[in-house]
């Protein structure tokens, strides 16, 4: 199928739809179960439709790419605080990321311990349901609503529940400093326990990771704030070692670039003190970074038998209270695993409920998200 570039032909493609739809924007996060379907393209919906710096709103249709967003806030000194992620190296994609497809799969960088996750910054969405009909929720300021609040369920839903048209989001302004403080030679242990003190500071840490053996922590701010923090942390955290500036990249941590070659990469919530239990529990082939002080572990295999790692790490996370997802892996793995991690059965029910009330038909990205 041709791009769309009306959310008309887009209500109109879905409601004349004869069987499954593949929901395609940028084509960068080919995550999930492999969709069978025809790819329904809407990276032709394109724009930025409104645009209030004084507001600290942005409205763009869903299929605008994230770098043409963030260029637009740049020029007012703006930008997306939740550090959306790309996935096109980790994934060997050549696409360019779409808001919808950040919005859609709550894709929220290593600032999320602060600012909070994509979720938290949108405002309102426009999507076409199952059934071909024009959804709008939300609007351009913060508001309580009745009802469903089908923000907050768009965010997540991996096209599951519509096809996203238009999304309003919160921006906020740039800042004027920014300095990551390292410290070497941290086990996962170690680590958690230096990074979740400073995260307990009143320091205002933006970042806190685990690469390579190395503590990451951010602080961003204006200039005389960064550097009084900076000296404040280095004195908390003595005791873990010498905490020296460095010129870290983030997108290293938001990316999980240590794991492009992987041939199958995870993403694990977990509790902060749980994650050095799941990393001990991994094998030897497997690397590991963490990010949001511990509560997110990215872990790459490199060869070896990725299904039976799938199923004993998702086993392992779920008696934690947490959740591991697939990011990467062989089709033939990703069709015959939960790539998402199983809900508890009251949790699936309701979820189920919800589409059969947004996607009757079950058409759009079916199979994406099963157990």
């Amino acid at each position: 199928m041709s791009k769309l570039k009306t959310e008309e032909a887009i209500a109109d493609a879905v409601a004349s739809a004869q069987g499954p739809l593949a929901i395609r924007g940028g084509g960068t996060r080919s995550v999930g179960r492999p969709v069978v379907g025809e790819v329904l393209d809407v990276s032709g919906l394109s724009g930025v439709t409104l645009y209030e710096p004084g507001a600290l709103t942005i409205v763009a249709q869903a299929g605008t790419p994230v770098a043409e967003i963030e260029a637009t806030l740049a020029a007012e000194n703006q930008r997306l605080a939740f550090e959306p992620y790309d996935l096109t190296g980790l994934l060997g994609t050549s696409g360019a990321s779409t808001i919808g497809g950040v919005i859609a799969t709550n894709a929220s960088g290593p600032r999320r311990i602060m600012a909070g996750a994509a979720r938290d910054f949108a405002l309102g969405v426009r999507f076409v349901d199952g059934a071909g009909r024009v959804v709008k929720n939300g609007g351009r300021v913060m508001k309580n609503v009745t009802g469903y609040d089908l923000v907050k369920l768009m965010c997540g839903s991996w096209g599951t529940l519509g096809v996203l048209t238009e999304v309003s989001l919160k921006v906020l302004p740039s800042v004027e400093a920014e300095t990551t403080l390292a410290i070497d030679g941290l086990d996962p242990t170690r680590a958690v326990a230096a990074m979740s003190r400073a995260l307990g500071s009143p320091f205002e840490v933006s970042g806190a990771a685990w690469v390579d053996g190395q503590v990451w922590l951010r602080l961003e701010g204006f200039e005389a704030s960064v550097a009084y923090r900076a000296g404040m942390l280095r004195s908390l955290l003595s005791e873990f070692g010498d905490a020296a500036e460095v010129n870290a990249d983030w997108a290293t941590v938001r990316d999980a670039k240590p794991l492009q070659q992987a041939d199958a990469v995870w993403r694990v919530s977990v509790k902060p003190g749980d994650g050095p239990a799941v990393i001990a529990d991994v094998p030897d082939a497997c690397e590991t970074l963490m990010d949001w002080g511990g509560g997110l572990l990215w872990i790459g295999q490199t060869g070896g038998g990725s299904a039976a790692t799938h199923e004993r790490l998702q086993a392992r996370v779920a008696a934690l209270g947490g959740h591991a997802t697939l990011i990467k892996g062989p089709e033939d793995v990703r069709a015959a695993v939960p790539v998402f991690q199983p809900e508890a059965p009251g949790v699936a029910a309701l979820t189920a409920a919800l589409r059969q009330r947004f996607d009757p038909q079950g058409i759009l990205n079916p199979g994406l998200m099963a157990a």
